[in-house]
């Protein structure tokens, strides 16, 4: 095995990642570069610098998470980190300690990154504001998932080079996805056009508020043709009211992608999903698993991802 203490590029012009709204083109591409480098070296099995010994990371998961978590620790251990796990659940926050206390608390223990996952949108900022340790968002409420943003990114950029002028459809709950919106202002400060689909309820409110570069597709028809990538998003059931989306027989009818659908896209078309998949709602099992679907790539680009953005923001020169 080689060491890659050398050849992974940049610095960035932030201190803190809470969201992708306002990260500029260049933090961006050094992002994702850092990101590509650390892919390649997890391609072939080779040694990271440990930029993260001697660094106290605290994860603060107050939502339950399976890939989000585990690839985080997953990048933690590689660049030497000994992460620190918080669950609400048999903690001080479970008898009613506020989140600022809870946090200052932590800190004092040495905390030097806190990575948070909170129901409620706004957390991650609120505690830039009030610790002193880095922060970034492992998703926040509806609002955002950076990382996720990033690591999709990333897998579009494998197959397709650069991403501008290039056509994404999002397609499902757009309205309560965090992950739409970080994909939204990554791909618009990358170049590339975005058009959503879904039914009326689940669709943003205020599409013009991302951008001329985002649209709202009138049908679904209109949402794949010529589409470079297609990204499917699950029903997000636990931050929605009821009567806000018709039968699940009817969105598989309506706004499901199967492989007739598909073929309107551009040959070779991509299919993402971020996870956890409901399968024959919003997209086959034929089309998950098919030559198409980079699912699984995105789900290794993530630990990629969270690698370089703790490398990047808390990382020391090895």
């Amino acid at each position: 095995m080689t060491n890659v203490a050398t050849g992974i590029p940049g610095v960035l012009s932030i201190r803190h990642l809470p969201g992708l709204r306002e990260v500029s083109r260049q933090d961006l591409q050094t992002l994702l570069d850092t990101a590509q480098r650390f892919r390649e070296g997890l391609d072939r099995q080779e040694n990271f610098p440990k930029s993260l010994a001697g660094v106290s990371v605290v994860n603060l998961f107050f939502e339950n998470s399976t890939r989000t978590r585990l690839s985080f620790e997953t990048a933690q251990k590689k660049l030497g980190a000994s992460p620190m796990n918080f669950t609400t659940s048999g903690s001080s926050a479970a008898k009613g300690e506020s989140l600022r206390d809870t946090a200052r608390n932590i800190e004092s223990m040495g905390a030097d990154v806190f990575v948070v996952r909170h129901q409620s949108a706004g957390v991650p900022q609120f505690l830039a504001k009030h610790t002193k340790a880095v922060v970034i968002n492992a998703g926040d409420g509806a609002c955002e998932h950076p990382t996720q943003g990033l690591l999709d990114a990333l897998t579009m950029r494998q197959h397709l080079g650069d991403l501008a002028h290039r056509e994404v459809a999002i397609i499902g709950d757009i309205r309560h996805s965090r992950v739409a919106r970080s994909n939204i202002w990554a791909l618009s400060t990358l170049g590339a056009r975005v058009r959503l689909w879904g039914p009326a309820t689940l669709l943003p409110r205020s599409p013009l508020a991302f951008g001329p570069s985002v649209s709202i597709a009138q049908s679904i028809e209109e949402a794949l043709e010529g589409a470079d990538a297609v990204m499917l998003l699950r029903i997000q059931h636990e931050r929605q009211s009821s009567g806000m989306l018709p039968s699940l027989r009817e969105y598989r009818q309506s706004f499901g992608l199967d492989h007739s659908r598909l073929k309107l896209a551009r040959p070779g078309a991509l299919v993402l999903h971020p996870g956890p998949i409901n399968r024959g709602i919003e997209v086959v099992s034929e089309v998950a698993d098919g030559a198409q679907s980079v699912i699984l790539e995105q789900v290794t680009n993530g630990v990629a991802v969270r690698m370089a953005c703790l490398h990047l923001l808390a990382g020391k020169n090895p």
